[in-house]
């Protein structure tokens, strides 16, 4: 479970790199050549020792699309276990039951009862 944490976050690390690093740029130049993740709604100017308020909606935007891709790809993964688990149950159920060989111990039974029929 641990392994599994761990390769769960840096999943999202890279998937963060591939949307802020390759995904945004050319987003970025569709929309007039901008930095998609400096995109901002200003509130308030900053003047003097205040500083700017702002709404970052660009930021906003990339983590969005850095939850699609990751729910995504973790729905793919998903899906293909289920198709994995799916063929090996049928391949268990379509499998041809194999008798169950009798322990030593039932055959030795089942030579007495055979001579106690024919001695009786």
């Amino acid at each position: 479970m641990a392994v599994g944490l761990i390769i769960a976050t840096y999943f999202g690390a890279i998937i963060k790199s591939l949307v802020n690093d390759i995904i945004m740029p050319p987003v970025g130049v569709l929309l007039g050549g901008n930095d998609f993740s400096s995109l901002k709604f200003i509130i308030q100017e900053a003047e003097g020792d205040i500083s700017e308020v702002a709404i970052q909606y660009g930021t906003f935007v990339n983590t969005i699309i850095t939850f699609l891709i990751v729910a995504f790809a973790i729905f793919m993964v998903v899906k293909g276990y289920n198709k994995y688990k799916e063929r090996v149950v049928k391949k268990e159920a379509e499998a041809p039951a194999v008798p169950a060989v009798p322990s030593k111990e039932e055959l030795l039974l089942s030579e007495i009862r055979d001579l106690l029929k024919t001695n009786s």
